[in-house]
């Protein structure tokens, strides 16, 4: 299968690569070296509309579609893997469950806040 990505994807993934070395890089080693959870850098994607991309925009989302959260992903786990994995882990296994199978109101309590 022959596979290539939209201008809208590229964008997005210079976007995201800018902010990985910007932002990310130069403090990778040390989260790393003392065990540090980076929360500036979680709220500045989710600012960024980044912690939200696959969902609908009514539920705080980016509207946008799952390859471009891959794309996200990739970027911020070329600079730090752990960047990375946190956008995964908050996206597949913490917020997907409920836009998949939630209620209406659980939606607008979690997901929202996004």
């Amino acid at each position: 299968m022959f596979f290539k990505t939209t201008e809208q994807h590229e964008n997005l993934r210079m976007k995201i690569r800018k902010f990985a070395e910007e932002e990310v890089k130069p403090i990778a080693f040390m989260l790393d070296q003392e065990n540090k959870f980076p929360d500036e850098i979680v709220h500045k994607l989710a600012d960024m509309g980044v912690m939200g991309i696959p969902y609908p925009r009514e539920y705080g989302g980016a509207g946008l579609d799952v390859i471009s959260y891959a794309i996200a992903v990739e970027e911020l786990s070329r600079v730090d893997g752990g960047v990375g994995v946190i956008l995964s882990a908050h996206t597949s296994l913490g917020t997907y469950p409920i836009a998949a199978f939630g209620t209406e109101k659980q939606k607008q309590k979690y997901l929202i806040p996004m």
